[in-house]
């Protein structure tokens, strides 16, 4: 490929200046690239930085480049389209060769995609991930077949946090020049994003990402099963691993981070898992499953998910929805709890968050730029399938079966949190949106028993609908 002259670390206006990003995720951007470009500089490399000022659209860097001479640009594949489009026209403006190298943070090759999805009408998860387990060959027995019998152990990972147990506490980030230097400069420069820059909750090294995974392994994998969908008022992380921000900038690589568990929760010389499976394979579901399977999702059908609104819902998401002041109860926790750390886990994205804010009919691109700000691993190939397709059912069922929506006795039977006001409110609007679209319902297998339960309410039908109009009203 012939030699590389300079490198440019490039702060892009979409990954900080496109929304108001939360300030932990331009902070975790800015220290690590700092970080990391100083490093480059200790091994003889010409480092050219760009800093998210100097640039007010991804185009503007073609004219950069080509005022530095710059005649070949071979940049990393930044698994974001409208980015690559902008890059690829700037290129070409200014008569700059372009080479793309393929992203060395996901675990499955483009070919590898292309496979999977030939000849398919529909894309299911499960195939992917058995053929994931399969072509990676992890946990896995004789003649492929799955350790332990099952290729999934979801349905024991789904326990409540029993009354005062107290999961371990995350450690904070350890700080250093980098992230003083960098709070600095994103409380200078982007004065309304939102949350805080202090304290520093993600690591902005490889050394430090690499403390972080160790001290999961030790302290949270062996539960995280158990718990991985409970959902709690007291504890943020629980005993999820929280590496998403560091794996998604890549201080950490999928690869390492699989290897790294196996090691940790297998004892070889027995054969048999020192971690409970429902933990081990849980979490491995998550890395080369869900994330790989959300990617490409987003490479082949990202497009379509964006531009549907299946419901077709207007309503814009009111202020109420950004300060964490609705009045139901765990929607605000969890947005305050977002607000604090730029995270929330999974569950309570899809079924908290996502899940209320479809039955209150919010306009699918208002949902998506709200995870796309509020959140510190949110990017767009993880967000457009995760809002459009998985939350929001938005894009009509490209990936899913049925829109993942409850009443209020999920969020009871999964959490501490108490029965209240909210939960009327809450019930009314998911009677509200299964009798308004009873169609639907009725022609899904899994749903349309909930039609049933409609027809049996009665005048029990219109409280319903009288309170969850009475709260769409006052938003």
């Amino acid at each position: 490929m012939g030699p590389i002259e300079h490198v440019y670390i490039v702060e892009d206006p979409l990954l900080f200046r496109q929304y108001r990003f939360c300030r932990q995720k331009l902070l975790l951007h800015r220290a690590s690239m700092k970080r990391y470009a100083d490093g480059l500089k200790k091994l003889g490399k010409a480092v050219v930085y760009v800093d998210a000022m100097a640039i007010d659209h991804s185009a503007d860097i073609g004219k950069r480049l080509s005022d530095d001479g710059v005649e070949r640009l071979r940049a990393v594949d930044p698994e974001d389209h409208n980015l690559l489009v902008r890059l690829r026209a700037a290129c070409k403006l200014h008569r700059i060769d372009f080479e793309m190298v393929a992203d060395p943070h996901f675990l499955t090759p483009l070919d590898a995609i292309e496979s999977f999805v030939a000849n398919k009408k529909k894309l299911f998860f499960t195939n992917f991930y058995i053929e994931q387990r399969k072509r990676l060959d992890v946990l896995l027995e004789g003649d492929q077949k799955p350790m332990d019998g099952k290729w999934s152990f979801d349905t024991e990972n789904r326990k409540r946090l029993p009354a005062g147990h107290r999961p371990p506490e995350c450690e904070l980030a350890s700080e250093d020049a980098y992230a003083l230097e960098a709070r600095k400069y994103v409380d200078e420069n982007f004065k309304d994003a939102w949350g805080d820059t202090e304290p520093l909750w993600y690591p902005t090294s490889f050394e430090g990402s690499e403390a972080h995974l160790k001290r999961f392994l030790l302290e949270r994998l062996s539960n995280f099963g158990d718990y991985e969908d409970s959902i709690s008022r007291e504890h943020t992380f629980l005993y999820h691993s929280v590496l998403t921000p560091m794996l998604n900038v890549g201080l950490l690589s999928p690869g390492h981070l699989v290897d790294a568990v196996l090691e940790s929760g297998l004892e070889p010389k027995r054969g048999s898992s020192a971690v409970p499976m429902n933990s081990l394979e849980g979490f491995v579901r998550q890395v080369i499953g869900w994330r790989e399977y959300m990617r490409l999702v987003y490479r082949k059908l990202g497009t379509q998910q964006r531009t549907r609104n299946y419901w077709g819902h207007d309503r814009q998401l009111p202020n109420s929805f950004y300060d964490g002041t609705t009045g139901i109860v765990p929607v605000d926790q969890t947005i305050h709890r977002v607000l604090r750390y730029g995270y929330c886990h999974h569950i309570e994205r899809l079924m908290i968050l996502g899940n209320f804010m479809l039955l209150c009919e919010f306009h699918p691109d208002a949902i998506y730029r709200w995870f796309m700000e509020m959140f510190v691993d949110a990017y767009d190939w993880v967000m457009v399938p995760n809002v459009y397709g998985m939350s929001q059912h938005a894009d009509g069922g490209l990936i899913t079966t049925k829109p993942y929506i409850s009443g209020s006795s999920y969020v009871l039977k999964m959490s501490d949190y108490k029965k209240g006001d909210w939960t009327g409110v809450w019930d009314g609007l998911y009677w509200r949106f299964v009798s308004k679209h009873r169609d639907f319902f009725e022609r899904n297998p899994r749903m349309k028993v909930m039609v049933s339960q409609v027809d049996r309410m009665g005048e029990k039908l219109q409280v319903h609908q009288r309170t969850a109009d009475a709260f769409l009203s006052s938003l």
